[in-house]
């Protein structure tokens, strides 16, 4: 049987029995911080099993994307281990239980019209004390008790050890079937979870059973088809092998189960497939979280390649192959085969750039292990090899096992935390933590919104929870005015938007009889909107009927925001390309922070054709409308769907359009939006930045703050043209012409040369046209030119300026005071002993020319004491002080000789005993000074 058949095969036979099918959840949930990666089916129905949502079904089936690190050095290895699999599963919320969940998988596995598999080749595992279950395989089945075997909880209670061990929460017994194909290993091919109890505290009497039992079962794909194909691997199955021999016939390497690059062949095409699903829903290899685990994927299959002789990037040829055998089921791969490619090209180039020198390195600390006759590998130095090298720490510890190596985990996580960085590692799956707001999701499931249609509306109070977690508890009223804790309120209805889309809540006040309750944040958690703020006034009563008014002005920056956003987005897209996904937002009052796919900078040119494209669909003045429709009928009108969403079924679709392109606007979304584009106002885009690799993040401004920004940016433009004293359209070559005389002036003057001439330009003539566009520009480039941001070019232009002027100053002065060299400063020495002492004024030396002058005294003379004054404003003198080595070998130190002259500068300094620094306040007292500089050093070499 094929896999796509067994896929198909296991789902309908469920709807058979009163299953929804329910699509596989995305790849990276964000809507789970348990976990980085969906690891199981159950994963997306966690709030369905506790109660915690209203329920649409009761039955589901699904076949779930997954993918699991926690046995990564097995892949390759092992028959069956994946990071990427498909999980099926069928699931029940308080409806049948196990002698349902028992007689149906039995069915479908043994009955000719399903899967038809011997009878005789299955034998199944329980719980110890489940003698239900026991009884139910037994005498309903009819399967012998030689074939039901007992297990401990260890094996056969879902979470593992979960009685004795914990976690607290839902938890259950299970029965696993296995398959025992003859003369081979068994295999076992599906798993049944009961959760019927709530596990509280340690043994004994500590399983509490469940008001509503549940059904969680999970049936491996790529293992049941290995066993229905009758191959000893996983990788051998119709839509595994044709990758596996894709990415031999890429690495020239030939395919053989038993060898060396057998296993990397199978571990490459296990990585490149979880990769490519990974990063076709925008998760690109990264430092931290998700981001981190795909980079070490990547890397691993790297690895793999450069052992089999690869020095270029070759996974990204196996993508293709990948999308042809998993695009059927999967069809939307083959809308990104070019970004995916691509990113991964772009990782593997990196790695391969570093990586000999990593293996290098990771070789000459396994040789000095040996040498040494240390077992386990340095913490602090495979962070120093990940910094520099990029070889991840798993990998590093991989290489070790296969030289009988351990690895210091905790040192590397502490060398990591000491450079502020953290990678990223698997997170398990977390049910049933109770708290406050839990218990209102029980009682109450959801808050009704009335935002789309109204902002003030009539609710009662359903809840409000005092404190901060874990400390935070639910209470009837609340009376103290002025607490320091934010107070949380959860209505039956509101108007008030909850956090979620990027969309910032809402603010505003809950009026009732007597109390006012001011709303500083709105959050959204699960189905409830939660209001978070202070009582100002009176006594607030659960059960009291309040008016909820949403802060309108707010409100209404916000929605510019979001529906910019929009716009931005659409721009993006026809100036960069379908790539330009959604990574993620932030849009709060007239603010809004795009994160966006693109491998490369956004340059200046099309930056400044969005922000034109987007203004242009301001003006257009397009309708702005939302409905809420089948998600099918959303995807043939051409609304834009994120990868790695998942949507709900209808969906809120927000259309804009016609626009000045002549194409419409179409995204699914909540949150809230204008009704026409033309009260977006101004936009302005602020920035754009890469915040990691192949991500590319604008931030922009609507409505009155984007107004002030214009005028901010054309009054800095004009400030700096009168600066330089030119036009607006020729500030970019004078400033250009400024940097470059600066820095030939300090060339000038480090040099110890006589000054010459500065560079002259002779700018562009002046049209006197400058559009505003052009002035962003302008000020952008001058901010790239400067290293500051484009609303401080100006003042850095008038400190640029200021310096100059100081640089002409001491290049006259240090002119004035004659040609400055060694041999010019040895004309005036005093000796004491057979010591040469040179102390001496140097008018407009830099600090660097007197340090090079001290250096070639020091040559020039076996025995020397040099310190050298420098005057640098009114109020600033430099002293610097060097002494040959002989001097330091009696006791004489620079540091010590320099303190003194220092302090009668009203100032102070030291260093190290052959060369120190000093700074002085008073240069009027400079030949008083110097005296004391020929005092000190007299007294210095005579002791």
């Amino acid at each position: 049987m094929q896999t796509d058949e067994l896929r198909e095969k296991y789902l309908a036979f469920f709807e058979t029995k009163g299953h929804t099918r329910v699509a596989s959840d995305v790849l990276v949930p964000t809507w789970d911080p348990s976990v980085l990666f969906t690891p199981a089916g159950m994963n997306q129905f966690k709030d369905h099993f506790l109660g915690k949502v209203k329920l649409e079904f009761t039955r589901a089936t699904t076949c779930q994307k997954c993918l699991r690190t926690g046995d990564i050095d097995n892949v390759g290895r092992t028959a069956y281990h994946h990071t990427f699999f498909e999980m099926l599963g069928n699931f029940s919320f308080g409806d049948y239980f196990k002698r349902e969940a028992i007689h149906w998988a039995w069915e479908f596995l043994t009955d000719k019209k399903w899967l038809g598999v011997d009878p005789d080749l299955l034998t199944v595992t329980i719980y110890k004390d489940d003698d239900e279950a026991a009884k139910i395989w037994h005498e309903e089945i009819k399967l012998p008790t030689s074939r039901i075997s007992r297990e401990e909880e260890d094996e056969n209670f879902w979470p593992a050890s979960a009685p004795s061990q914990g976690p607290d929460g839902v938890c259950g017994p299970c029965s696993e079937i296995y398959y025992h194909p003859s003369g081979g290993k068994e295999v076992e091919i599906w798993n049944l979870v009961f959760t019927q109890f709530n596990r509280v505290g340690d043994p004994p009497d500590n399983l509490r059973p469940l008001p509503s039992k549940n059904i969680d079962t999970g049936m491996g794909l790529e293992r049941t088809a290995a066993t229905l194909q009758g191959v000893a691997t996983n990788y051998h199955i119709d839509n595994l092998l044709p990758i596996v021999e894709a990415a031999a016939e890429v690495c020239g390497a030939k395919y053989e189960y038993q060898s060396d690059d057998g296993r990397r062949l199978r571990r490459i095409t296990d990585h490149v497939r979880a990769c490519t699903f990974a990063v076709h829903e925008n998760v690109y290899p990264g430092a931290n979280k998700e981001k981190y685990v795909i980079k070490r994927l990547l890397r691993r299959a790297v690895l793999d390649g450069h052992q089999m002789g690869l020095r270029e990037p070759f996974l990204c040829k196996i993508v293709p192959r990948v999308v042809e055998v998993m695009g059927k089921t999967y069809p939307e791969l083959n809308e990104t085969i070019e970004r995916v490619a691509s990113v991964i090209q772009k990782e593997e180039a990196n790695f391969f750039g570093t990586i000999d020198g990593g293996l290098n390195r990771i070789e000459t600390v396994f040789g000095e292990m040996k040498r040494d006759n240390r077992t386990v590998v340095d913490g602090a130095v495979a962070a120093d090899l990940y910094q520099t090298y990029g070889v991840p720490p798993e990998l590093f510890e991989s290489l070790a096992a296969e030289h009988n190596l351990a690895f210091d985990w905790d040192g590397f996580r502490r060398a990591m935390e000491e450079h502020g960085i953290k990678s990223g590692t698997e997170q398990q799956t977390v049910m049933g933590s109770k708290g406050p707001i839990d218990s209102l999701k029980q009682a109450h499931h959801k808050t009704e919104f009335l935002g789309y249609d109204t902002t003030e509306a009539t609710a009662i109070i359903m809840g409000i929870v005092a404190g901060k977690p874990p400390h935070d508890h639910l209470c009837d009223k609340m009376e103290e005015v002025g607490h320091a804790d934010p107070v949380r309120v959860v209505l039956d209805s509101t108007p008030f938007y909850g956090e979620s889309g990027g969309q910032v809540g809402d603010s505003g006040k809950l009026v009732g009889e007597g109390f006012e309750f001011e709303v500083t944040d709105t959050q959204k958690d699960g189905e409830l909107l939660v209001h978070s703020g202070h009582l100002k006034d009176g006594v607030m009563t659960e059960g009291a009927t309040v008016v909820a008014s949403v802060d309108t002005e707010r409100r209404d920056a916000i929605r510019r925001a979001h529906s910019a956003t929009h716009l931005l987005h659409h721009a993006l897209h026809k100036h960069l390309g379908e790539h330009a996904q959604q990574q993620g937002s932030k849009v709060d009052a007239d603010w809004l922070r795009f994160d966006f796919t693109n491998l490369s900078p956004v340059t200046p040119e099309q930056l400044a054709a969005i922000a034109d494209d987007v203004a242009a669909h301001v003006a257009t003045a397009a309708p702005v409308k939302w409905e809420t429709l089948p998600l099918a009928d959303a995807r043939k009108q051409g609304a834009m769907m994120l990868f790695g969403e998942k949507y709900p079924d209808p969906v809120r679709m927000v259309s804009m359009g016609p626009l000045a392109s002549g194409a419409s606007s179409r995204e699914l979304c909540g949150g809230t939006h204008l009704t026409n584009t033309d009260q977006v106002g101004a936009f302005e885009i602020v920035s754009e930045e890469g915040v990691s690799a192949g991500t590319r993040r604008i931030v922009a401004l609507t409505g009155r703050r984007a107004e002030d920004r214009a005028a901010e940016t054309t009054a800095a433009i004009e400030r700096t043209a009168d600066a330089v004293g030119c036009g607006a359209d020729q500030v970019v070559a004078a400033v250009a012409t400024l940097i470059a005389n600066q820095r030939a002036l300090k060339k000038q003057l480090s040099s110890g040369q006589p000054a010459t001439e500065t560079a002259t330009e002779t700018l562009p003539k002046s049209t006197g046209e400058f559009s505003y566009q052009q002035a962003k520009l302008a000020l952008a480039e001058l901010g790239r030119q400067l290293s500051v941001a484009p609303l401080a070019v100006a003042e850095r232009v008038e400190s640029l300026l200021a310096e100059v002027e100081s640089l002409k100053k001491q290049l006259a002065q240090r002119d004035a005071a004659g040609p400055l060299s060694a041999d010019k400063l040895l004309e005036s020495t005093t000796k004491l002993g057979e010591t040469t002492v040179v102390i001496a004024e140097t008018p407009g030396a830099p600090q660097n020319l007197m340090r090079q002058l001290i250096d070639q005294l020091r040559q020039k003379e076996q025995s020397i004491a040099v310190l050298l004054a420098a005057r640098e404003s009114h109020d600033k003198v430099t002293l610097i002080a060097g002494i040959s080595k002989d001097l330091q070998e009696a006791g004489a130190s620079a540091g010590k000789w320099i303190g003194p002259v220092a302090k009668a500068l009203g100032g102070g300094g030291g260093g190290r005993a052959d060369m120190a620094q000093a700074g002085g306040k008073q240069p009027a007292k400079l030949p008083e000074a110097l005296s004391v500089a020929h005092r000190t050093i007299s007294e210095m070499l005579e002791g």
